[in-house]
């Protein structure tokens, strides 16, 4: 698949499964981004997938208020990012395998303003109903010392003590809002992943190593059997 198929793929599936009033078509703008969409990027749902090739994702909806509000956001049953999530994940599905991390609601001005980031609008009968961003960047699966080689050590001492999130995901699953409203103690989830299957390791929401959950010591761990190359995106 063509850079510019796949760019025009992931926004085409992005926009199919947004939960709007009305089906928007996805239109790319040979331009890039206006004024008026880097002012309206100032309120955007944004997320980063991390996989073979990886991408940063940007959605603006010109009526944000009525998905928050469809959400149940002002009550505290749902967050706007777990609303627009699928349709963010149905975007990165294109890209192939990997993890996209948690969306967060913040400015992409500066996502919309690169001009590596490819801008389409998103319509209805003529009438802009947002816009969607995509910046991708192309990743390799290399080995743990050829990662540490192609660290900037100069530059990483200062970090050196800086603490970040590791996550170990042992799967996923898809509920409807009603089922997962519907959750009661004692109700089993059954995820997407087989019993012995490798657990993601992910960093700050970035996938970065596969390994198998051990016990140490009467408290989970995780073997690290897999690092990839994320020193990019990291």
């Amino acid at each position: 698949m063509s850079t510019t198929t796949l760019h025009t793929t992931a926004a085409e599936s992005l926009a199919a499964q947004l939960p709007t009033a009305a089906p928007l078509t996805a239109t790319a703008q040979p331009g890039g981004a206006t004024p008026v969409v880097l002012g309206a990027a100032a309120d955007a749902v944004v997320a980063s997938f991390v996989g073979g090739l990886s991408a940063d994702l940007a959605l603006v909806l010109t009526d944000l208020d009525a998905v928050v509000a469809a959400g149940g956001t002002d009550a505290g049953i749902v967050d706007v990012t777990d609303v627009l999530r699928p349709s963010l994940e149905a975007a990165a599905a294109v890209l192939g395998v990997g993890v996209l991390g948690d969306a967060r609601r913040e400015s992409a001005s500066s996502l919309f303003a690169d001009p590596d980031t490819v801008v389409f609008e998103l319509s209805s009968a003529g009438v802009t109903g947002g816009w969607f961003g995509i910046r991708v960047r192309e990743n390799g699966t290399v080995s743990a010392p050829a990662v540490a080689a192609a660290t900037p050590t100069g530059n990483l001492g200062r970090i050196n003590n800086v603490e970040m999130t590791l996550t170990v995901e042992i799967g996923r699953t898809r509920m409807s809002v009603r089922d997962v409203l519907g959750m009661e103690p004692g109700a089993v989830v059954e995820l997407d992943r087989s019993a012995g299957a490798p657990a993601d390791v992910l960093l700050n929401g970035r996938l970065i190593a596969h390994g198998e959950v051990v016990v140490v010591d009467q408290d989970y761990a995780v073997r690290i059997t897999k690092i990839l190359d994320v020193a990019e995106s990291v």
